[in-house]
């Protein structure tokens, strides 16, 4: 009965609403000190002496201008391969944490960037999740896949392979040697708005029949790179070109190709971009600090932070940023907006 009578008290604590409650007496506030202490007591907070405004002239600067090494991440992937087994972690990956106070996750804004390794012989099971996934392929030989709702996607260096959300996905490594990637994920927007799902496939992973060079979910790196080289130039030594939507809406995906010697000013925009460096050496300088890279490095450009690069030798980019989805709510805007 007690138990009984405990639970029928605390429900009834949790769904009383401030209404029920004594309505303080605003007529006797002398001074405002008195009147904030009497409005926390209705829950609510006055709009006129706000601690922190929550509107200001332009966007904050949340994340840093960053770079990660491949060569650090990889050695320590081939480390955690020895310690870390694929039986009991989701995934064998490194986190690009963004290296400002407080933040243990994402890499710009909307955006995480990781890299992963699947060791020769190896599977990873397969599971699937409302943030929408790519991958971009940096080292693999032939005979490593991710499956993707039940077929086989082969990955091969500078592919780009997408998994849009709520797909089944695994990977399965039956080459001789270790592959790795960087992952990229819309997660912590789907963190911030809400709708995070997950589940395991019931099977370990999932089944798959067939392979599909050609799947509508890869950019092969030997079919796009020949269409990058061959557009106009948009600067001198300067060429991209968009690799489709197909069912991600949400961030998108920018093959930037800089030959040796030229510079590429980027937008200051609102957009947060991550970068990915497929091939080539150089530098780029991103709110005011310089960073240099290589193949396989990873550059972190957030919201409204100008940024420049340069290339030492010919370099293929990946910048992946979340535009689209400004762009669809109408909040994509660039330095030089009115």
């Amino acid at each position: 009965m007690t138990d009984r009578r405990t639970d029928v008290n605390l429900e009834a604590t949790a769904t009383a609403s401030p209404a029920t409650s004594a309505t303080p007496d605003f007529d006797a506030a002398a001074n405002l000190d008195q009147l904030h202490a009497m409005l926390d007591a209705i829950q609510v907070k006055n709009g006129w002496n706000k601690p922190t405004p929550s509107l200001y002239p332009q966007p904050k600067q949340r994340f840093a201008g960053a770079r990660w090494r491949y060569a650090d991440a990889r050695a320590a992937l081939h480390a955690a391969g020895r310690l870390v087994g694929t039986e009991w972690a989701e995934r064998r990956n490194l986190i690009l944490a963004n290296p400002v106070a407080g933040n243990d996750y994402s890499t710009v804004t909307t955006l995480v960037a990781a890299y992963q390794m699947v060791k020769a012989g190896e599977t990873a099971r397969s599971h699937r999740h409302t943030p929408n996934a790519m991958r971009v392929v940096l080292e693999a030989d032939d005979d490593t896949f991710t499956i993707v709702d039940g077929a086989k996607v082969p990955m091969l260096h500078g592919d780009v392979l997408l998994t849009p959300n709520w797909s089944y996905h695994g990977h399965s490594n039956e080459s001789a040697r270790e592959a790795y990637w960087i992952d990229i994920l819309d997660a912590p927007l789907v963190q911030a708005l809400g709708p995070m799902f997950f589940e395991h496939h019931p099977d370990q992973v999932e089944a798959a029949d067939r392979i599909e060079p050609a799947s509508p979910m890869r950019f092969a790196y030997a079919d796009y790179l020949p269409r990058l080289l061959g557009t106009a130039p948009m600067a001198p030594g300067l060429r991209q070109l968009e690799l489709g939507v197909d069912r991600i809406d949400s961030f998108d995906r920018i093959a930037t190709r800089l030959d040796a010697g030229a510079d590429w000013a980027g937008e200051k925009s609102t957009a947060s971009r991550i970068l990915l460096v497929i091939d080539g050496h150089g530098h780029s300088t991103i709110g005011g600090q310089r960073f240099d890279w290589s193949g396989g490095d990873v550059l972190a450009v957030p919201s409204w932070m100008e940024h420049a690069h340069h290339a030492d030798q010919d370099a293929v980019i990946l910048c992946v940023s979340d535009a689209p989805m400004l762009r669809a709510l109408r909040w994509l805007r660039g330095a030089d907006a009115g």
